[in-house]
C-alpha cells in the first residue's frame, strides 16, 4: 500500500504522535520507525505517557509526560501541569507541527475536542468521531443495545444494580450456563464464569475460582455471597451484566478504519498459546457492519464469539488498537503501516479488498521477553 513517490513530496518532516495506549504503544512505535525506513520519508514520531515509561520513549523521536490524572498520582518531586491532558499535547501537537494523533487512552477526553485539534489541522483518531458513539461503545450494555437497533449479532445481556436484581434474573434465565461482568471495563476485569444449567455433580469447587484464577470460574452460591457482603460494592456500587456464557471459538479482530469504513483488517483466534492469524469472513461479515453502526475512526480492535450453532456474536469494540496488533506484522500486512501511512499521505487510501489479498495466513506465538530501562 505504499508509495514512495508521495514520500518525495514532503520536504518537511510529517509529525505522528502517539500518545499513552493501554499496551500496544511500543508495538506501534516500532512499527512507525521501519515505515520511517521503508519509505525513506521525513517521519518524526513523538510518543507521551503519563509515567516515566523508558522502553516506549527509546522508540520515539520526541517524548512527552503527559499530566497526571490527579494530584494522588504525582509524585511529590513533580507537581501536576495546571491544564487538562488533551490541552498539553494539543499545545505541544501544535508546535511539533503534528499531522496525525492518536489518542489510545482518554480518548473520550480528546474527542470531546475534535474541533480545537481540527483547527489545527490535527486528524484526530479515537476509536470514533462523537463523544456519544465512544460512550456507547464504553458501556456494554448501551453498545448491546445499539448492536440490537442495527440487526448485529450480538451477546446478550441483561444489567443488574443490586442483589435483588441479580437474584430475580438468575430466578428467570439460570437454567443455562451464564457469566457476569462490569457495564465498563478492560482486561476481562470483573469477568466469572457461573455454574448455573448445571447438574449439582458439576458445580463448580468453591475454591476452584481461588486456585485457578486464569479459568475465570467461580460457583453462583460463592459470587451471590462475596457480591451480597462485598464492602466495595456497598461504597461504591458497580453496575454488572448478567449473560449467558457462549462456547464457541472467540475472535479478536484489528481493524483500520474511517468514518465506519474497513479499510483492513486481520482477524485472530486462539487455541492454546497460538494465535492464528489470518482473515475470517465470516467473522468479518459481521464485524463491517459493525463498524459502519459505530462509525468508527481510527485503529480499533473487536471481540467476537461464537454460540452453540456456530454464530458470531459481537462482544465489544475496543476504541484503540489492540495489545496483539503487533501480530499482524507476521501476516505481510502491518495494519500500523497501513492506517499512519494512508493518514500521513504516504500511501494512497487502502482497499480491504486489496489488503486481503496481501495477507498471508501464520500461527504466532507470544514470547516474555525484557527491556533494559536503566
Amino acid at each position: 500500500m505504499n508509495n514512495p513517490a508521495n514520500a518525495t513530496l514532503h520536504s518537511a518532516p510529517l509529525a505522528v504522535w502517539l500518545a499513552e495506549g493501554q499496551s500496544s504503544q511500543r508495538d506501534m512505535l516500532a512499527s512507525l520507525q521501519a515505515l520511517k525506513t521503508k519509505t525513506s520519508a521525513p517521519l518524526h514520531i513523538i510518543a507521551s505517557h503519563r509515567h516515566d515509561r523508558s522502553e516506549i520513549f527509546s522508540l520515539a523521536d520526541t517524548v512527552y509526560r503527559e499530566p497526571l490524572a490527579s494530584a494522588s498520582d504525582v509524585p511529590k518531586q513533580m507537581p501536576p501541569l495546571d491544564m487538562p491532558r488533551w490541552q498539553f499535547v494539543l499545545e505541544q501537537a501544535q508546535q511539533q507541527q503534528v499531522k496525525v494523533l492518536l489518542t489510545g487512552r482518554n480518548s473520550i477526553d480528546y474527542e470531546a475536542k475534535r474541533d480545537a485539534f481540527a483547527a489545527a489541522g490535527i486528524r484526530l483518531l479515537t476509536g470514533a468521531t462523537s463523544v456519544d458513539a465512544l460512550a456507547s461503545i464504553d458501556d456494554k450494555f448501551a453498545f448491546m443495545q445499539h448492536c440490537q437497533a442495527h440487526d448485529i449479532p450480538v451477546a446478550e445481556a441483561w444489567r443488574f444494580d443490586t442483589l435483588a436484581e441479580l437474584e430475580a434474573l438468575l430466578d428467570k434465565y439460570g437454567d443455562q450456563p451464564l457469566c457476569v461482568k462490569p457495564v465498563t471495563g478492560i482486561f476481562a476485569q470483573g469477568f466469572w464464569r457461573l455454574d448455573t444449567g448445571k447438574a449439582a455433580a458439576d458445580l463448580y469447587d468453591s475454591f476452584e475460582h481461588l486456585y485457578f484464577t486464569e479459568e475465570k470460574k467461580i460457583s453462583t452460591e460463592q459470587f451471590l455471597q462475596a457480591y451480597s457482603h462485598s464492602q466495595m460494592v456497598h461504597e461504591r456500587p458497580i453496575p454488572m451484566l448478567l449473560m449467558p456464557y457462549l462456547s464457541g471459538q472467540e475472535y479478536s479482530i484489528d481493524v483500520v478504519c474511517e468514518y465506519g469504513e474497513v479499510l483492513a483488517a486481520v482477524t485472530r483466534h486462539k487455541t492454546g498459546k497460538i494465535q492464528h492469524v489470518g482473515y475470517d469472513q465470516e467473522v468479518m461479515a459481521v464485524v463491517i457492519p459493525l463498524i459502519s453502526a459505530f462509525g468508527c475512526d481510527g485503529i480499533v480492535s473487536v471481540q467476537t464469539k461464537a454460540d452453540s450453532d456456530g454464530q458470531h456474536r459481537v462482544l465489544e469494540i475496543n476504541s484503540r488498537p489492540s495489545g496483539g496488533i503487533g501480530y499482524t506484522a507476521h501476516s505481510a500486512v502491518d495494519l500500523t503501516q497501513i492506517g499512519f501511512g494512508y493518514w500521513l499521505g504516504l500511501s494512497d487510501k487502502p482497499k480491504l479488498a486489496d489488503v486481503i489479498g496481501q495477507i498471508t495466513p501464520c500461527q504466532v506465538r507470544s514470547l516474555m521477553t525484557s527491556v533494559k530501562i536503566k
